[in-house]
């Protein structure tokens, strides 16, 4: 039970600059990031009647606020930049650029492959949620501890 415990405290509450440990903790946040994402696609598309590009757009920034707020929090202690100013900026440009591939990735699925916009965004998140880690862990989370 004693171990039990400890890795629980490990996987989830330790301080860890371990990419690996960060990256299962950044699928929870993902995951929750995109939750926010995609019942907010859903809701703008199907119930306020948006294209669904915009609604994608929407729902992308949304999911990417929900990212950063828990990103910052549990998973990226250790920031290169202690101006939480330029380190958003930074995390919003790696957002933006995964929403320009979310933009086109939903696109091509749904427009030219003819997937339901819904099973598209599927395929979608997934890439674009390992593009946001990689960028984020290397670019702006990897300070080296002493």
């Amino acid at each position: 039970m004693r171990n039990l415990n400890t890795t629980i405290t490990t996987l989830f509450f330790a301080r860890s600059s371990s990419w690996q440990l960060q990256l299962f903790r950044y699928i929870f946040v993902g995951g929750f990031a995109f939750i926010v994402d995609y019942s907010l696609l859903y809701i703008l598309t199907e119930f306020i009647g948006l294209y669904y590009l915009l609604s994608a757009t929407i729902s992308f920034i949304a999911g990417l606020l929900a990212n950063y707020l828990l990103s910052i929090r549990w998973i990226f202690k250790d920031s290169k930049y202690e101006n939480r100013t330029i380190e958003f900026t930074i995390f919003a440009v790696i957002g933006v650029i995964g929403l320009l591939f979310n933009a086109l990735l939903m696109w091509l699925a749904t427009d030219v492959i003819h997937f339901y916009y819904m099973v598209s965004k599927l395929f979608v998140a997934a890439i674009i949620m390992l593009w946001n880690f990689f960028c984020r862990k290397l670019i702006l989370f990897n300070k080296k501890t002493e």
